[in-house]
């Protein structure tokens, strides 16, 4: 049994048993992966995909559980290579946060500056995605922290660290009759058509969840990834936009207005989500910090250990 032959078998696995994309990812052939999980299935004495001919189809029920063994020998693989790397080499090395777009655009960068004037040497990789797709990322090992506010919670393998929490604007074009209210309501909200985010992103459940409760049904014409396609649409007169305090700023977005709708949603949590199993260097707690001062070294260990002991 090799590594390499476990790496195979989950890449295939992570891309729907589809041998292409695995093997593109792998910089190898269709048949390379192929040959070495057969190799593999026989060494074991069980079949761990089903196929039908030369296309696999399923994973099978032992196959399933080889995976998940397999997913965390490679984790532990890769620990052992960071142990060495944290007394090799302290200040350098790989650092990738999966994230989504309001976070990479409106809450990392001060700190992402902050982090790298600190570790020069570090290699900082961003990637976007919505809130499943990040939280997958962080639990397959290809990303060491998933930033986000929804989803996290559905990964049991990954500890949950509450950063900070926000609420929401309204934007709308200059002149628009929703400034001339003393107060915001859902009720004047509903009157227009919405421009919201799409339901896997930041804290849209609480948008429903806000509506539902005055028995209201949203008119939302439109629904993006990103704050700065809702504010576009906005701008064009498709409706009004409803989106996270921090991803308006007076001076960028001079076309636009902002009503606080703090009051009319309950507030949303930006957490932090890390592998409970993953070794952590010294400058990955450094950036959690960072970005959540209340989380220092101690604290995230604090919440690694209970978490261990309750799981």
């Amino acid at each position: 049994m090799k590594l390499q032959q476990l790496r195979y078998l989950c890449e295939t696995a992570n891309h729907n048993m589809n041998l292409s994309k695995a093997a593109k990812n792998l910089h190898t052939s269709q048949p390379a992966i192929s040959k070495q999980i057969q190799l593999l299935e026989e060494e074991l004495g069980v079949d761990i995909f089903l196929r039908n001919g030369k296309r696999i189809v399923r994973i099978t029920p032992p196959g399933e559980q080889i995976i998940k063994i397999a997913t965390r020998m490679l984790r532990d693989a890769d620990n052992l290579k960071r142990i060495a790397q944290e007394f090799t080499d302290e200040a350098g090395g790989t650092l990738t946060i999966a994230t989504t777009h309001t976070q990479a655009r409106y809450a990392l960068p001060p700190v992402i500056k902050q982090f790298t004037a600190r570790y020069p040497k570090v290699r900082l990789i961003l990637r976007q995605g919505n809130p499943m797709q990040i939280s997958s990322l962080v639990s397959s090992g290809e990303a060491d922290i998933a930033i986000a506010t929804e989803a996290i919670e559905h990964f049991q393998e990954l500890v949950m660290l509450p950063c900070y929490e926000w609420n929401r604007c309204v934007v709308v074009p200059p002149k628009h009759p929703l400034l001339k209210l003393k107060k915001l309501t859902l009720e004047a909200i509903n009157q227009y058509p919405i421009i919201t985010y799409d339901f896997a992103f930041t804290g849209r459940s609480k948008i429903n969840q806000a509506f539902a409760r005055k028995g209201l049904e949203p008119n939302v014409v439109l629904t993006a990834i990103d704050s700065d396609v809702i504010k576009t649409y906005v701008e064009l007169g498709l409706g009004i936009g409803i989106l996270a305090n921090m991803a308006f700023d007076a001076k960028r977005d001079k076309q636009l207005k902002s009503i606080d709708a703090s009051h009319l949603f309950e507030p949303s949590t930006t957490r932090i989500g890390i592998s409970r199993n993953s070794y952590i260097r010294g400058y990955v707690f450094d950036f959690i910090e960072m970005f959540a001062p209340h989380l220092d070294h101690a604290a995230i260990q604090a919440k690694l250990k209970n978490y261990r002991t309750e799981n």
